[in-house]
């Protein structure tokens, strides 16, 4: 597949994980690849401080966008600061001062269970009408919250009748269930918790939400390495290299610890084919303490790489 046409699926792309998956380091190759076939893309951050500015080599994100590299963008989105804007867009400024002033602006985006993450998420649907980007990248909750974060359009719908509650709801649940506009990208790991919690995750979403899916990416694969099987002592001769007492064995033991890992990560890969019937994107593990603009670049390049593998979106 085309990556550009891959891209141009839907212009907003939500990404849904278990934390410790690597959703944001996901979130961050995908935007780099979509930049890289020269898609504009803004990615959007709504937990807080992450790690994501910082794998860019740029400080933390604010309300406004910044600039993380060619072609990427990047902001926060806060309750507390789409609540005023939304406020000061319907021409109630005094109401959203007088809400700074007393305090009180907290209490009413925690008014009642959903209100929150409407609010963030009809940001998020502005900014998806209003064109600023090709592509939108969502960095969302981690998969627990992700569920009851992208159900918060229905509970509050079938809650809120009338009002602009009920048509701010409305307009995000369009939002979701349209695959032309938005799909869920998940993320896991080859391991046997996250793949269990990536599967149940897949179905309660299009169960309970109605959201299109798009291919699952799993990450930190380990990559195949040329001559694991080799000797350590055949090896060391060949390459005339006189190896220290303890070394051969040492080798040989780790070369086992890495065999039997990947075997059980191919186990997991498999299992997650049987169990969920979406096409893989597949990342590989760094051995690397952080993530910097390099890093994020190769993992965009292999994304890319496998996106090209994709016969088909799943329908």
């Amino acid at each position: 597949m085309d990556p550009a046409q891959f891209f141009a699926a839907s212009r907003l792309v939500v990404v849904a994980g278990k934390g410790g998956v690597g959703k944001t380091t996901v979130s961050a190759a995908l935007a780099r690849a979509a930049a890289l076939v020269g898609l504009s893309t803004l990615v959007v951050e709504v937990e807080g401080r992450s790690g994501l500015p910082a794998m860019f080599g740029k400080p933390d994100l604010t309300y406004d966008e910044i600039v993380l590299a060619e072609g990427v963008r990047a902001r926060t989105i806060t309750p507390d600061q789409a609540l005023l804007e939304y406020l000061r867009d319907h021409g109630l400024s005094r109401i959203s001062k007088r809400l700074v002033a007393s305090g009180a602006l907290d209490v009413v985006a925690t008014a009642a269970p959903g209100i929150k993450d409407i609010l963030l998420l009809g940001k998020v649907k502005q900014l998806e009408r209003s064109g600023t980007a090709d592509l939108i990248v969502l960095d969302a909750p981690a998969a627990g919250h992700a569920v009851t974060f992208l159900q918060s359009a229905r509970g509050l719908l079938d809650a809120v009748s009338v009002g602009p509650i009920n048509t701010q709801a409305r307009d995000v649940l369009d939002l979701l269930e349209d695959h032309r506009r938005c799909q869920v990208v998940l993320v896991t790991i080859p391991e046997e918790t996250p793949v269990n919690e990536a599967v149940d995750t897949a179905y309660l979403l299009e169960d309970r939400v109605g959201v299109s899916l798009g291919p699952i990416v799993v990450n930190g694969l380990y990559p195949e390495l040329a001559g694991i099987g080799a000797d350590p002592l055949a090896a060391a001769a060949a390459a005339d290299v006189a190896l220290r007492d303890g070394e051969a064995s040492a080798l040989a033991a780790a070369a086992d610890f890495r065999r039997r890992r990947t075997a059980l990560q191919d186990e997991q890969v498999g299992r997650l084919a049987a169990d969920l019937p979406l096409p893989q994107l597949r990342m590989p593990f760094l051995f690397t303490a952080a993530i910097g603009p390099a890093e994020v670049d190769a993992l965009a390049h292999g994304l890319l790489a496998e996106i090209r593998t994709l016969t088909e979106l799943p329908a």
